[in-house]
């Protein structure tokens, strides 16, 4: 196969070219039909192939043409057996693992760093969620990966998983020894399942971290929008056969799919995965050399640290994406979300995202030295403009600790509830998620108990202006929880 072609966004070109007399949706037909300057804004090349499940177009619920070879040579690309295109974004992708190996009452095994669409899944299958605490970084107060050893005892007091999820790479761009727990999770015939969200690029360039479908892992959710090249929401799901069927994974993917699939998401993607496929080593090599050289020039301003290879030295920091730029500016006093305020006011930068101590910023091949240099610049006025704490001053980080669950997700999620203040939630059954987002990481799930520390963290959060996101009350004043009935006197 050859991976110069893109049979999906040439046959969408070519039944274009014949100009069809169109009685299908979408109503705006080619534009023609829509508000004016929208249609000048986006363009008539990319409403003219903003079309619709035709015949001669294949059908992403039951490919067998242009869509088919699209994800047959997308499998070739990221080494998989079957490769299926996802326009639901890597959320759904992740649902779709989930749901194709949980039964109701089942157990997963599962980092307490997840995010958010694997809770939703959780609720959706009915399974049980085991969870491992991830190695968390005391110094940068964020979560790594998960270790084989920690596979390893879960998998000993609950032989009857019916899978194990794994974040590789994290968001912040730490990878964990998933070759070593694809070893381990198998020994006991249980399928690994890795959210890659954050890793599409990985799989195409030897000086980053080894790639699911390289590491043997059974599925990969893996967001090609995000650092491959393709428009957002559009993400791949990768399989290799064995433990998982492809026909169960279709099948679950159908459900969670539109049928108005987007043809302007799909030939995105089979663009993307050539360019990858084709051009990617030599794109990454470059974005690996400006990642480093920008990372060396944070690192020479006062109370600025930008992470890199020293992080590494355990299983949990097996390896890591230097093209991934964590930040931590704790030192200068400020939080990780005054940094990305102060940034957006003054030099009109956009980080990806920030927390209590650090930004993240993403380097790609759509970056140039004219955009980091300004990175640098922005981050120098900053850093002389604010005195470095000493050493006794120094923030201490802080992680919440996981509550206890008590019922399943799914129970939780459907039971009766009522709503109470928050501080009253303390000591009740959770019958939301509350989380910080991004990366969506939950500080506690349906079913969870809400503790004390909890609560103060989410305080400490709202105070410091970062985005928490989940409950019906987005005040945050109130909590659903479970009802309590009490006995009658």
């Amino acid at each position: 196969m050859s991976q110069d072609k893109t049979p999906l966004f040439s046959g969408l070109l070519a039944h274009t070219e014949k100009n069809p007399i169109q009685f299908h949706i979408p109503g705006h037909k080619k534009g023609k039909g829509m508000d004016e300057a929208f249609r000048q804004f986006i363009g008539d090349n990319a409403l003219s192939i903003d079309l619709i499940n035709i015949e001669p177009l294949d059908d992403l619920h039951h490919p067998q043409g242009i869509i088919k070879e699209a994800q047959d040579l997308a499998a070739e690309a990221f080494g998989a057996d079957y490769t299926f295109f996802s326009v639901q974004g890597t959320s759904g992708a992740i649902m779709t693992m989930v749901m194709s190996v949980c039964h109701p009452g089942d157990k997963i095994i599962v980092p307490r760093n997840v995010h958010k669409s694997v809770t939703t899944a959780i609720i959706f299958s009915g399974a049980t969620p085991i969870f491992i605490h991830p190695e968390l970084d005391e110094q940068l107060g964020i979560s790594h990966g998960i270790t084989p050893e920690a596979v390893n005892r879960a998998l000993e007091a609950h032989p009857d998983a019916k899978g194990v999820l794994v974040i590789n790479p994290t968001y912040f761009g730490i990878a964990a020894d998933l070759s070593k727990i694809v070893e381990v999770a198998h020994a006991y015939d249980v399928p690994v399942l890795v959210d890659e969200a954050h890793g599409v690029h990985i799989h195409f360039h030897d000086e980053l971290p080894l790639s699911a479908m390289q590491a043997e892992a059974d599925l990969a959710a893996t967001s090609v929008h995000k650092l491959g090249g393709s428009m957002t929401q559009s993400s791949v799901l990768n399989l290799k056969e064995g433990l998982v069927s492809h026909e169960r994974v279709q099948a679950v993917l159908s459900m969670l799919t539109t049928t108005s699939t987007s043809y302007l998401l799909l030939a995105s993607l089979d663009t993307a995965r050539r360019q990858l496929a084709v051009k990617g080593k030599a794109m990454i090599d470059q974005t690996i050399i400006l990642a480093e050289r920008t990372r060396k020039a944070i690192n020479q301003l006062p109370g600025l640290y930008c992470v890199g290879k020293e992080i590494l030295g355990s299983d949990a920091t097996f390896d890591y994406d230097p093209t991934k730029l964590i930040i931590s500016v704790k030192e200068l006093g400020l939080t990780g979300y005054d940094v990305e305020v102060w940034l957006r006011r003054n030099y009109n930068l956009e980080v990806e995202l920030s927390d209590l101590y650090n930004i993240l910023c993403l380097i790609t091949p759509g970056d140039s030295i004219e955009e980091t240099d300004v990175l640098v610049h922005a981050l120098r006025e900053l850093a002389s403009s604010r005195p470095v704490l000493k050493a006794n001053e120094e923030i201490k980080v802080k992680v919440p600790e996981i509550p206890l669950l008590s019922l399943s997700p799914r129970e939780a999620f459907y039971s009766e509830t009522e709503v109470v203040a928050l501080d009253e939630g303390i000591g009740r059954i959770s019958a939301e998620s509350l989380m910080i987002y991004p990366p969506g990481i939950p500080i506690f799930i349906p079913g969870e108990i809400i503790t004390k520390e909890n609560v103060a963290y989410i305080q400490e959060n709202l105070e410091a202006g970062l985005p928490v996101q989940g409950p019906e009350d987005e005040s945050l004043e109130t909590i659903r929880v479970i009802k309590e009935h009490r006995a009658f006197k």
